[in-house]
């Protein structure tokens, strides 16, 4: 597997692992409501302005994959869109391009 290979699938178990640290330890000390934690990223402009960020973000991600995926016939590539959503995008984003920079057969 080639370095760059190597950096894609680190960043996508560190997108994974890091912000769901945050996300784990908000509902242990707020109650484990889903609705709470999404209420919490609109508390003020600059967490809404950030949630768009990742929204829109995520949305330009799954387009992007499903139009690759159309054209090269790399179906296992689909896993990186809900790994965005369910994980978010600092996890789907590397795992799409790990997935994308497998040796073609």
């Amino acid at each position: 597997m080639s370095p760059l290979r190597w950096i894609y699938i680190g960043l996508a178990v560190w997108g994974a692992i890091h912000p769901m640290y945050y996300f784990m330890s908000y509902m242990a000390e707020n109650g484990w409501s889903l609705g709470a934690l999404i209420d919490a990223w609109y508390v003020n402009d600059s967490t809404t302005g950030l949630t768009w960020d990742l929204t829109i973000a995520a949305i330009t991600l799954t387009i992007w994959i499903i139009a690759e995926v159309a054209v090269r016939r790399n179906w296992s590539a689909l896993i990186a869109i809900p790994a965005t959503y369910c994980i978010g995008v600092s996890c789907g984003l590397p795992l799409y391009l790990f997935l994308r920079s497998r040796p073609v057969a």
